[in-house]
């Protein structure tokens, strides 16, 4: 069973910076892509950004140019460095990682961290 483990939440300032951090459990499988979501009460979780085994990147336009997602393969671990914060920011965060076996796509979260941004 993966598990993923993130750090990093916590609670910052409007206009400071925070930095999530997830490590998978095993490194015995390669993830197709790996990133974050996050969910406010009362919404829907919400794609923030990921990145593809490759390096490339995807972003929500909400946090474009000011998020930014990376990758250690080697480490199967997953990284969002988070600048210029706004109190519509604050959400429970939530690592994601999905991996393909035999033909299906099999997608794992984490337990999720807290961010909160006064204003």
């Amino acid at each position: 069973q993966v598990q993923l483990v993130e750090s990093g939440g916590g609670f910052v300032q409007a206009g400071g910076s925070l930095r999530l951090s997830c490590a998978a459990s095993t490194s015995s499988f390669s993830f197709n892509d790996m990133g974050w979501y996050r969910q406010a009460p009362g919404n829907q979780r919400e794609l923030v950004a990921t990145v593809n085994s490759g390096g490339s990147p995807n972003y929500a336009d909400s946090v474009k140019g000011r998020f930014a997602v990376s990758r250690d393969n080697a480490k199967n671990a997953v990284y969002l460095q988070m600048n210029s914060l706004k109190p519509e920011d604050t959400a429970v965060y939530y690592c994601t990682a999905k991996l393909t076996r035999s033909g299906l796509a099999i997608r794992y979260w984490g337990q999720g961290t807290q961010v909160t941004v006064s204003s």
